[in-house]
């Protein structure tokens, strides 16, 4: 899929909790087609402790409008500048890179989309993909704590949502692998993002289960363009970069004992 390097403008800068924001950019031409699952690398101005863009999940496309929608979460020196951006700002991008989600085998096929904490990021936008095709998607999220689930709201306008907090400040308590809904063995396929621990007992979970399952990897990727070699994970088909053969990835991929 080309690639493509844009100015967009900042036109919404909104703060979800403590440390996670949403941010909209727009473009002044249509906007290229993306996959859900894939990213985009932002560049940070003036600043002089930050030489690398930052990678981030594709959190929403709104074609009418024309924007692009990221969540940034507030890690380090690039990602406090990036939360600090105001409309009118201009952020450099390079869109869209990597390999998304796949798509079921057809609509009859029971998804259920799994993200933990900042890990939601991907699952909006394959909500909405998911019921363009005849899919009706379930929302699994999983957080510390009821503040810590983010935009729940905008989930629940595209399918029924379930929640696990581990304080139990909102639905279940305990980590999303504990959720009752996961006695329910129709789903017909799994998509999910989130820590690592996470995604290798989804996996398990999943495999047991012999349900279809693919996680987008979060690996450190500081280049987008498998130059660098940072986001290296083994496959069962030798060494790969997760930024230009993922990040998503089928789980019979992945090396992981499961």
């Amino acid at each position: 899929m080309k690639k493509y390097l844009m100015d967009l403008k900042v036109v919404g800068n909104s703060r979800l909790h403590a440390d996670c924001y949403l941010l909209k950019l727009r473009s002044g031409t249509r906007l290229p087609e993306m996959i859900p699952g894939q990213f985009v690398q932002v560049r940070v101005d003036d600043s002089q402790k930050t030489f690398l863009r930052r990678p981030f999940s594709i959190y929403y496309v709104d074609k009418k409008a024309n924007e692009l929608w990221l969540l940034i979460q507030t890690i380090g020196e690039g990602t406090r500048r990036l939360s600090n951006c105001t409309p009118g700002d201009t952020l450099n991008v390079i869109l869209p890179l990597g390999n998304g989600f796949s798509a079921p085998p057809s609509s009859n096929v029971k998804p259920l989309l799994i993200g933990g904490g900042i890990g939601v990021a991907p699952l909006l936008f394959l909500g909405e993909t998911l019921i363009s095709i005849g899919c009706k998607p379930v929302f699994l999220l999983g957080a510390r704590t009821k503040d810590y689930i983010v935009q729940h709201e905008e989930f629940a306008k595209l399918g029924a949502v379930y929640v696990t907090t581990e304080d139990g400040s909102m639905g279940e308590k305990g980590f999303v692998t504990h959720h009752s809904i996961l006695n329910d063995r129709g789903w017909g396929s799994i998509y999910t993002c989130g820590p690592l621990p996470m995604l290798v007992a989804v996996a398990k979970y999943a495999k047991k289960s012999g349900i279809d399952c693919e996680v987008s990897l979060e690996n450190m990727m500081a280049c987008g363009i498998g130059a660098c070699l940072c986001c290296v994970e083994k496959t069962v088909k030798g060494n790969v970069c997760v930024c230009t053969e993922g990040p998503v990835f089928n789980i019979n991929q992945l090396t992981w004992q499961i």
